[in-house]
């Protein structure tokens, strides 16, 4: 028998335990694809803001 006529097979016998192998396959994919994809987000140090008074300098283009 092929592999898929076994799956369906045992899907239509135990569908609990069909249906709980799925679910432990999200609740074990999701963290280790999710949990990178979160991480890149943040940033490793946050860049102090210049001064205003040097913002308006350079877009009124004056030099300081």
């Amino acid at each position: 028998m092929a592999v898929m006529e076994k799956l369906k097979m045992f899907v239509v016998q135990e569908p609990v335990v069909a249906a709980s192998c799925l679910i432990a396959g999200f609740g074990l994919f999701l963290p280790a694809v999710v949990r990178p994809i979160l991480d890149s987000f943040e940033s490793g140090k946050q860049v102090p803001q210049p001064p205003l008074s040097d913002v308006l300098a350079g877009v009124a283009g004056k030099k300081q």
